[in-house]
């Protein structure tokens, strides 16, 4: 498992003291904005980009690097993609990291029979849904309870499929 995880996307400054704005990429801005130390990637792995403060502002972080006073240095990290420690990110024990679910086979919970692989997690407000990719192409199932049975990092996601969702797989 990668130690370093992509937390969030440094999309603008803001105002003349060398803020910017980052859109989080964690289950929310609150997440990403408690973490004071993010790190950019390099070709040598990665830089501290510490904060003197974040905060949330119009559900984005609003932070303040050291050592940026400017908007003209801020504006250098625009799109840029920021990152934070796994063990520095703050989640609930029953949570996942998604880039830890990336490649996992989506298997039948009841008679283990293989779906394919969970290609992505696209995130909604009501609920996320796995993008799945099979032998016949896409397929997207709700992450709710009634159809994720159980995830086992390392092995497999265990599913509970209505009729329909993979009958031609």
């Amino acid at each position: 498992m990668n130690e370093f995880l992509e937390a969030g996307i440094i999309t603008n400054t803001h105002g003349v003291l060398g803020n910017v704005l980052i859109t989080s990429l964690c289950d929310t801005p609150e997440v990403l904005s408690k973490i004071h130390c993010l790190y950019l990637k390099t070709a040598d792995g990665y830089t501290p980009f510490k904060l003197e403060k974040a905060s949330v502002h119009k559900g984005r972080v609003l932070a303040k690097p050291y050592g940026i006073n400017d908007p003209e240095t801020a504006a250098r990290y625009k799109n840029k993609s920021v990152y934070a420690k796994r063990e520095d990110i703050i989640k609930d024990e029953d949570s996942f990291f998604i880039a830890d679910l990336i490649g996992l086979p989506i298997v039948n919970s009841d008679t283990k029979k293989i779906y394919g692989r969970l290609k992505d997690v696209i995130i909604n407000a009501a609920n996320d849904v796995y993008e799945i990719e099979t032998e016949a192409g896409l397929r997207y199932m709700p992450v709710v309870k009634e159809f994720v049975k159980e995830i086992k990092l390392g092995e497999a996601i265990y599913v509970l499929p209505i009729e329909g969702m993979f009958d031609e797989i």
